[in-house]
């Protein structure tokens, strides 16, 4: 298998240890920008369908900050908010750049579309389970976890698999710009050096790690749908 890759890819065999460095920050950024966003875009999705008007807490004020701050972050384009947190990103994490460096932006750039898609699965739960929830006396924090994130587990599971492919796709932009990755893989040898081939291995290394994704996702809708 490994001889059949060098042949149809021959620069491959002389990149074979950048392209494992590259595939191992990719995975890095996934792994630790995926799980914060996925635990805040998670959150914020509870606060937009809580608060909202009718919500179990409502609350206009908390709403239409939270509204219309995901609005504006979602309108900049992902490459120049890279840029505008290099500042934060050197608060927080103490780098503008690299892997470190990318996490504050990958961050900013996936929780608002995931918290979007967050609100519109939590927004299909039948509304009479929630207000027989609430004539039960349950507190809002028990209506939050038992009804509105129990009922949703299947539809949360596809939309993180669509925010999955998203966020891959910004951590090659990220890895386009200096943060490393598959992306700064594809960039140096595939466009600035012209290794055409080296464009279709990142390209399949990246397929692979979405199938893969994709194929426990489904597993997971199918063993919790109703």
């Amino acid at each position: 298998m490994v001889d059949f890759l060098f042949r149809i890819a021959p620069n491959l065999e002389r990149l074979w240890p950048e392209l494992l460095t590259c595939l191992e920050q990719t995975f890095i950024m996934l792994a630790v920008a995926g799980t914060i966003a996925w635990f805040l875009g998670v959150a914020t999705g509870v606060v937009l369908v809580t608060t909202r008007r009718g919500g179990i807490l409502e609350n206009r004020g908390i709403f239409t900050f939270t509204d219309r701050a995901i609005d504006i972050i979602r309108s900049i384009p992902f490459i120049i908010l890279i840029v505008l947190l290099i500042p934060l990103s050197r608060l927080i994490v103490g780098t503008g750049s690299g892997v470190t460096g990318s996490f504050v932006a990958l961050v900013f750039g996936t929780v608002p579309f995931f918290a979007r898609q967050i609100e519109q699965v939590l927004s299909e739960v039948d509304g009479g389970l929630v207000e027989a929830s609430e004539a039960m006396g349950l507190t809002p924090l028990e209506i939050i976890t038992g009804v509105y994130l129990k009922e949703s587990i299947p539809g949360i599971t596809r939309v993180t698999m669509i925010t999955f492919v998203s966020l891959v796709g910004i951590t090659a932009i990220a890895g386009a710009i200096g943060a490393g990755g598959l992306g700064d893989f594809a960039i140096r040898y595939g466009y600035q050096m012209g290794y055409r081939d080296m464009i279709w291995i990142t390209v399949f290394v990246i397929l692979a790690i979405i199938s893969i994704f994709q194929f426990f996702g489904n597993l997971i809708i199918r063993r919790t749908k109703h």
